[in-house]
């Protein structure tokens, strides 16, 4: 018992729930097998197929793409859909998708065209099943418990950033991207066969239960998710920073494998080594959040957290390939890091906390529909740019955007003022069937 009290001293107690523990344990499988391919999908394009910004750019775009096209209406199915078997369909469909790479390798017949399917196909399965994971994740703990929940899901992700991208570098290496690709491809099945043991409760019912799949009744649905963010100010102010904040990053990030193999000739393992060093920032976040929301309040860090991008990017385009590369490349990227996930933890926590149970998948999809509705365009217009204009100009411009936006929230955001987590905000469950239209709020 002495024992189980000391290991809460620094894992809460939530480890102590045997479901919450295997929904965590699935959960840093797959942000490991994430990290793989977080390399291996772009470093496949750039160095086996000698891809250009343009089709870097067309690459990032079509895995951000579902959630444009998709992202509104995944809510809709959430809410109405036992969230586990969503995210276990999501993982094996994942991983259907990623073994298409090793395979056309394997035959060499492996193209652009094939990365951009897999792509696409992948941004399928995560918007599906990272709307669900979150949803199943908040019922099952409760409100007062997301902080460490989300806290938890953070270590796990800061430990995959930490250790993975190293882990991946050494594997592509080796093996090459396509089989490390492969290795993805089996964590989504492990995580899939764990979260098969998870024990059913009550929470998982369907939110939504005797609608019809009519599109006037899946369009009502999907208008009472975009009516909470339109009404409550907080998320409002969110959902569109992000939306601003998304078309930086992934013009950003569309060409930023580009930049380190061709600029500055990195190898793989060496760019594994740097976002190893980036996943110390993700480490020190997840660490820190809780301490620095009390003594600063949850809303500046958060503003905080998200103006430190613009100034990572600056300090990215300023890295040269001199003496000190790795140094101040690894700097720049733990700066990045740390800075995000000082945003992400509370956004999610944030999110969770105040919209209703019944609306939390709806809200969860829109919310994430709005913030990525632009950023394929955010992709294409950084690959064109890097084409146009060069790697390091891009990179440079994509920074002073992100200052002048971490700027403009400081002064203008209501997070500004949010010191601590507000209340839910008290809307009426929807009836058994659908009634009239919801409408925004002008």
């Amino acid at each position: 018992m002495k024992t189980s009290h000391r290991f809460d001293k620094y894992l809460g107690t939530l480890w102590r729930v045997r479901d919450f523990r295997m929904l965590w344990l699935s959960l840093t499988i797959t942000h490991f097998g994430g990290q793989i391919t977080f390399l291996a999908l772009p470093l496949t394009a750039a160095i086996l197929l000698n891809a250009s910004p343009v089709e870097m750019g067309i690459l990032m775009a079509v895995e951000v793409l579902p959630y444009t096209l998709f992202g509104l209406f995944t809510g809709v199915l959430v809410d109405r859909s036992r969230k586990l078997p969503l995210i276990i369909m999501a993982d094996v469909g994942r991983g259907l998708a990623l073994l298409m790479i090793p395979i056309a390798s394997w035959f060499n017949v492996l193209s652009m065209p094939i990365l951009y399917i897999v792509g696409f196909l992948v941004g399928i399965g995560g918007i599906i099943g990272w709307a669900a994971y979150q949803v199943f994740m908040a019922e099952r703990v409760g409100r007062d418990q997301l902080v460490e929940a989300n806290s938890r899901i953070a270590l796990s992700d800061s430990a995959a950033q930490l250790v993975g991208p190293g882990l991946a570098g050494m594997i592509i290496h080796a093996l090459t991207a396509p089989i490390a690709i492969l290795l993805d491809a089996i964590s989504f099945f492990i995580s899939a066969i764990m979260l098969r043991s998870i024990t059913p409760a009550s929470t998982d019912a369907p939110k939504l239960q005797g609608k019809s799949f009519s599109w006037p009744s899946i369009w009502d649905d999907a208008k009472e998710g975009l009516a909470m963010i339109w009404r409550t100010p907080i998320l409002r102010s969110i959902a569109f920073s992000l939306m601003m904040w998304n078309v930086l990053k992934h013009a950003y990030m569309a060409i930023l494998i580009l930049f380190a193999t061709r600029e500055l000739q990195l190898s793989a393992g060496k760019i594994g080594v740097l976002f190893m060093i980036a996943g110390l920032g993700f480490l020190l976040a997840s660490a820190t959040c809780q301490r620095l929301n009390r003594r600063y309040g949850i809303g500046p860090i958060m503003l905080i957290g998200l103006s430190m991008s613009g100034v990572s990017w600056l300090l990215v385009a300023a890295v040269s390939a001199e003496r000190f590369t790795m140094l101040h490349f690894g700097f720049a990227l733990f700066f990045f890091d740390f800075g995000a996930m000082l945003f992400f933890i509370n956004y999610l926590t944030l999110r969770q906390a105040v919209t209703p149970d019944h609306l939390r998948g709806r809200v969860t999809s829109t919310l994430i529909f709005i913030s990525v509705s632009l950023s394929p365009l955010g992709s294409l217009a950084g690959g064109i740019m890097g084409e146009f204009f060069g790697l390091r100009a891009t990179i440079a411009i994509a920074g002073v955007g992100g200052v002048l936006l971490g700027v403009a929230l400081l002064r203008f955001s209501p997070l500004q003022q949010m010191m601590h987590l507000p209340e839910t905000a008290h809307l009426p469950p929807p009836t058994a069937e659908p009634g009239g239209p919801t409408e925004l709020a002008a």
